[in-house]
């Protein structure tokens, strides 16, 4: 295992050139190899991760934890309550403290206009390496589990691979931009063509967009912006039905001062919507091999249906969330 890495916090691949990420792919495969060989990895032998998370979590949570029991060493599983963040203990004292005690900090914290500024504050601090398990803007370790899936169900050169992003309904909770931001940021770089499908009113962060173009150019890939679904839908090979919250209709600073007003406006605009859902009608318009990619947990009948999530010759998310185990460990393997 290179210590190339050692110690690089991991907020973003924008922050990764494409060479060090390809490491982190290829330790992932290896990772992933041996786990199914059942080969001990033992890379952080008696090592400590502190998990700071301030909203729930499955596949984030469990993939970081089981990873690091595999490597060999101990995750604390962190909450607010459990921490004196309740109480006021600033960004900057918990990052010196952790990072003190152990060799790594990975946090989760999603509220809007505050997620990447508290991630990005104890990066600054800590003396150990930091780990975005998703911010208001980014989710890193879920683009890597996306694009490993697309390395092993298409190619690991997938350039000029059609990938459809879009907007979904959903009933659950007003869902973070950072996914497919992250998506639209990442994959061009790999020579994906990517399309982006949404609603006037469920835009993505104009500076994200505009970066995302920018990584399209230097990448080979392409990106474009499509409000019509079924457009977005054809001959598609890979869809990624996803519902994201409306919050880069606003200014930022707008949406801080007037959050009551602009969540009610939100939920009135998504109602607008409840035809956007990903059915066999739609994939029907895609390529006749298409794959179905979601983030999970999935908004079932609503971003998309049984029929299509569940079927095995199209629906690949079960294999996404399970890479989120092999892409987890290669990144604190490398960094710890």
């Amino acid at each position: 295992m290179t210590n190339a890495f050692k110690g690089k916090h991991f907020l973003t691949e924008d922050n990764w050139t494409k060479e060090e990420l390809d490491i982190v792919f290829k330790t992932s495969f290896e990772l992933k190899e041996k786990f199914y060989n059942e080969e001990p990895t033992l890379h952080l032998p008696h090592k400590t991760l502190f998990m700071m998370f301030f909203e729930q979590s499955t596949r984030t949570r469990n993939s970081m934890e089981a990873g690091m029991t595999q490597l060999g060493g101990h995750a604390h599983d962190l909450t607010p309550d459990k921490m004196q963040i309740t109480h006021g203990e600033v960004v900057k004292d918990t990052a010196i403290i952790l990072s003190r005690m152990g060799h790594g900090i990975a946090c989760r914290n999603c509220f809007y206009g505050a997620g990447k500024k508290y991630l990005d504050e104890m990066a600054q601090y800590s003396k150990r390496p930091v780990m975005s398990l998703q911010d208001d803007v980014y989710h890193p370790f879920q683009g890597l589990a996306d694009l490993m899936t697309i390395f092993e169900h298409f190619d690991k050169n997938p350039k000029g691979l059609k990938v459809t992003i879009s907007w979904a309904y959903a009933t659950t909770h007003s869902k973070p931009l950072s996914v497919p931001q992250t998506q639209i940021l990442l994959f061009p770089r790999y020579g994906i063509n990517v399309t982006v499908a949404h609603p006037k009113e469920f835009p993505l962060s104009k500076n994200i967009v505009e970066k995302a173009q920018q990584n399209a150019k230097v990448g080979g890939g392409s990106l474009k912006f499509t409000s019509n679904m079924d457009e977005a839908f054809e001959g598609a090979q890979i869809v990624i039905p996803k519902n994201w919250g409306g919050f880069g209709y606003y200014d930022v600073d707008y949406y801080l001062q007037n959050e009551d007003a602009c969540k009610k406006e939100m939920k009135l605009n998504l109602e607008k919507y409840k035809s956007w859902i990903c059915d066999a009608k739609r994939i029907n318009l895609a390529d006749k091999n298409v794959k179905l990619m979601h983030a999970l947990p999935a908004d079932r009948g609503n971003e998309v249906t049984d029929e299509i999530l569940d079927d095995p010759n199209i629906s690949i998310v079960f294999d996404e969330a399970e890479n989120r185990l092999h892409t987890a460990k290669a990144i604190m393997a490398l960094t710890m």
